[in-house]
């Protein structure tokens, strides 16, 4: 047999097939989609909270208020505007703000009075009838004058005057039914009328009245009365005392200065939470320290 001497040709070379080489498939295992760094859900979550936090309609709620209060405002005297809760218009010059109150109001919820307030108007202080002539106790003024402090209300007593009667013996009737402490208001004596007696009369019996009082309290008392009642018979009299000024509906009291007015009783028609009548409303002429000093020592 001849001998194929090539090599090559010699080796019968096997023809290889290859074989495909499957590639095997990673799993990827899907992940949670991220916003900003934490998970999507863990975002919407986030913002369900906000959304339905009280804080977020909160301030919702007051940034709503304040635009609608700019929007109804327009074309009021800024200085003399409505306050919706208190059913009346407040000069915006005076900070401290309080009221006077007597059995006309019925029972009052002094809790009530203290938390009630619109842009910062609150009640500060209350004025409060104890007597009045020589017989009369108003029938609320132990009630009044127990609770409203309770809730950090300043608090003052008033008689009112009966100028037909002796204005000593109404000053001594007024000291047994009310006991002053310090950090309370002065006493005040209400003198509004003539009630049928000359000017000079009613000025002996208001003096009486004052010069008792100051001797037993060490405090000067507060003289409160309407504009046109001061202008008529006490303007020229009494000029040391503090007054307290009744002048409903203005937006300014046309009073001087050097009068030594310090408070105003500019509305008679305020509505105001835990009282069911309609009720007086007044400023203080002065800034809190200036209260403060006003105060029994």
């Amino acid at each position: 047999m001849p001998v194929n001497k090539n090599p090559i040709a010699a080796v019968k070379r096997k023809s290889v097939v290859k074989k495909p080489v499957a590639k095997k498939r990673v799993s990827v295992k899907k992940g949670k989609k991220q916003v900003g760094g934490f998970p999507k859900y863990t975002v919407i979550l986030i913002l369900l909270l906000i959304l339905l936090s009280p804080f977020y309609y909160g301030y919702i709620l007051k940034t709503a208020s304040a635009g609608w209060r700019w929007v109804m405002d327009i074309g009021e005297n800024p200085h003399y505007r409505t306050y919706k809760s208190f059913a009346i218009r407040i000069p915006s010059k005076y900070k401290i703000h309080g009221i006077d109150v007597s059995y006309a109001q019925g029972k009052i919820d002094w809790a009530r009075v203290a938390s009630m307030e619109e842009d910062s108007v609150h009640i500060s202080f209350a004025f409060i009838k104890a007597t009045e002539g020589l017989l009369k106790v108003d029938p609320y003024f132990k009630r009044n004058w127990r609770e409203a402090p309770k809730v950090g209300i300043k608090c003052g007593a008033y008689h009112f005057l009966r100028p037909k009667k002796n204005g000593l013996w109404q000053a001594r009737f007024f000291l047994q039914n009310v006991s002053m402490e310090k950090g309370d208001l002065p006493a005040v004596v209400d003198i509004e009328r003539l009630d049928g007696t000359s000017p000079q009369a009613m000025r002996k019996e208001l003096k009486a009245f004052l010069d008792h009082v100051e001797a037993k309290t060490k405090v000067r008392p507060i003289i409160y009365t309407g504009l046109s009642f001061y202008t008529d018979y006490l303007e020229d009299y009494f000029k040391d005392y503090p007054l307290w000024i009744a002048h409903y509906n203005r937006e300014k009291l046309n009073i001087s200065d050097d009068s030594g007015w310090k408070f105003w009783q500019h509305s008679e028609t305020a509505r105001v939470n835990g009282i069911g009548h309609a009720v007086d409303f007044d400023a203080f002429n002065g800034d809190s320290l200036t209260f403060q000093k006003l105060l029994i020592p």
